[in-house]
């Protein structure tokens, strides 16, 4: 779905440094996304499709919110525009919505969730937690860290989390340790019993809170967003193996049941997909179930 006005930003902060979050108008977006979906963004004439997860909403003014870490050219090219400035396309909602909308309502009032965001990752984070907030649910969150000046949106999903714990890797600020030394801290310690946890940021720390969450006994979704390049499904980038099943983390997902997730692939791969070999290599390898089912775009 594509709006036809201009895709003005309205609004942009620097967070931290190097990340930015801007609201950028688009009122057809807006009407119809939820919290797990993501949008394409292609900046100007010559810009690459950049896949963002939608960090808010606000259907009345017809804004959705991204953030976004400026770490490759793209992304670094997006940092320099300004309030005021639009965008060439805004495309969205795609993906589908969080597993937590789409249970059953008898259900999901009846698991105790914890949110479990690192670094980037609060972004898509914060739209579920305040969903779960305005629709009468209650849910814990961590946000993790390498250090303070990198935690973001605390004040914001302190509006509506029941609690937030902080971990800092250096200690510069809440607990001192990783986001899974929380997660010990709060079960053993605490005495916290949840039910389900939703996992989002880097590959490498979503694979070691479901190695410890399978230990634990605790249903884990993780959101695969980290892999989407094309966010259509053609360019394969995004495949993945769930369980004994071929999937796309762009058209099925981005959120899967993390205890079935093959990160240990989905790192490799997407290391093989950064050079053009590597993308030979698993076309090759993977014949048609390389793209998603239908796609025909075998030159990408």
């Amino acid at each position: 779905m594509t709006d036809n006005n201009s895709y003005t930003i309205s609004k942009k902060v620097k967070l931290a440094n190097s990340i930015h979050l801007m609201d950028v108008i688009a009122p057809r977006v807006a009407a119809h996304c939820y919290p797990g979906q993501f949008i394409i963004l292609i900046a100007d004439e010559k810009g690459e499709r950049i896949p963002l997860t939608i960090c808010d909403y606000d259907r009345e003014a017809g804004t959705v919110t991204i953030v976004f870490q400026a770490l490759g050219n793209s992304t670094k090219l997006l940092a320099e525009y300004k309030e005021g400035d639009a965008f060439r396309d805004f495309t969205g909602p795609l993906g589908q919505r969080s597993e937590l909308i789409k249970m059953p309502k008898e259900e999901l009032s009846k698991k105790k969730v914890l949110f479990v965001a690192g670094g980037v990752g609060a972004a898509p984070v914060y739209p579920q937690v305040k969903w779960m907030k305005e629709n009468g649910y209650e849910a814990d969150c961590i946000i993790g860290a390498r250090s303070k000046d990198l935690i973001i949106l605390e004040d914001q999903i302190k509006q509506y989390a029941k609690n937030i714990y902080i971990t800092t890797d250096d200690g510069s600020y809440g607990m001192a340790g990783n986001v899974n030394d929380c997660i010990k801290y709060l079960v053993n310690e605490k005495g916290q019993s949840y039910d389900l946890i939703v996992a989002i940021g880097p590959m490498i720390m979503m694979k070691y809170v479901c190695i410890l969450t399978k230990e634990l006994g605790i249903k884990t979704i993780v959101s695969m967003n980290p892999i989407m390049v094309d966010g259509t499904g053609m360019c394969g980038a995004c495949r993945l193996t769930i369980g004994d099943q071929i999937k796309f983390a762009c058209v099925d997902g981005p959120e899967f049941d993390g205890h079935l997730v093959n990160f240990d692939e989905a790192m490799n791969r997407l290391a093989m997909y950064k050079t053009q070999e590597g993308k030979s290599v698993l076309r090759e390898r993977e014949g048609d179930t390389h793209h998603h089912a239908g796609c025909e775009c075998h030159d990408n």
